[in-house]
């Protein structure tokens, strides 16, 4: 087999859709190791036991859409219009609705609307609207990106990252689900391997994981994609490590039926 140029892999990757948070673009190309914990597996079970639930920043909506069962009133939320559209299209034939939110307080739901919320990868999470918006006796079940996250990848990009301070720590986590008056029943975290396999991998990861490279362009980085692609045919592959950590909380009180 031809090895592809380094112009090839930049264009292809540069061209293609980075819309929804489905990321089988990169099969074949990259390798990231799942949480044992299985996130869309265990969210569904708690969604087939739900009466009413909300999916907060439910990206293009894959996640969701594929899961078993929906509960009786399901609800997402997403601010990105692109990723907007495509929810829509994908959630309203199987009964969520889906609504436009900015992803700062305050959701655009009533005091104790649901006894189930979601959310994969959050941005950040708002935990006094969490609490707000979930029943007496409602859970919040949620994956979230961990610290230190593929940070030998945005090293490679921006060089030493002197007085950086990571706040997706799951004790920081831990102790702001807890001040909004939450109780956390489960708290782990994983760190886990991941490995681009060319250089286009790389590139179309940074353009739709917008923060793990600030202002990432081909353009402005240029240089380092060129080293990139050098480590890759050398080393076979890049690797970093990925994290990720789970959080489970319930909100007091006795649940309504």
């Amino acid at each position: 087999m031809t090895e592809r140029s380094f112009e090839d892999l930049v264009e292809e990757a540069n061209s293609a859709s980075v819309e929804g948070w489905d990321f089988s673009w990169l099969d074949g190309r990259a390798l990231e190791v799942r949480p044992s914990w299985g996130y869309q597996r265990s969210m569904g079970e708690r969604m087939a036991r739900a009466s009413a639930a909300l999916d907060i920043q439910t990206g293009g909506g894959e996640v969701l859409a594929g899961i078993p069962k929906i509960p009786p009133l399901c609800v997402a939320t997403e601010s990105w219009q692109p990723n907007l559209a495509k929810a829509t299209k994908l959630l309203h034939p199987i009964g969520v609705a889906v609504v436009l939110d900015n992803d700062e307080p305050p959701l655009p739901f009533a005091d104790d609307a649901f006894d189930l919320v979601v959310s994969r990868h959050p941005v950040k999470a708002y935990w006094a609207e969490v609490a707000r918006v979930l029943k007496p006796g409602g859970i919040y079940y949620s994956q979230q990106v961990g610290p230190d996250s593929v940070l030998e990848v945005s090293k490679f990009f921006l060089g030493p990252l002197e007085g950086r301070v990571d706040t997706r720590h799951p004790e920081m986590a831990r102790k702001d689900c807890e001040e909004a008056g939450l109780e956390v029943l489960d708290l782990r975290m994983e760190t886990l391997r991941t490995e681009f396999y060319d250089v286009g991998a790389v590139i179309y990861y940074l353009r739709k994981v917008i923060w793990i490279v600030p202002g990432f362009t081909v353009e402005k980085f240029m240089p380092q994609l060129k080293a990139m692609h050098e480590h890759i045919k050398r080393e076979g592959c890049f690797k970093a490590n990925t994290t990720r950590f789970i959080i489970e909380a319930r909100k007091p009180g006795e649940k309504k039926e």
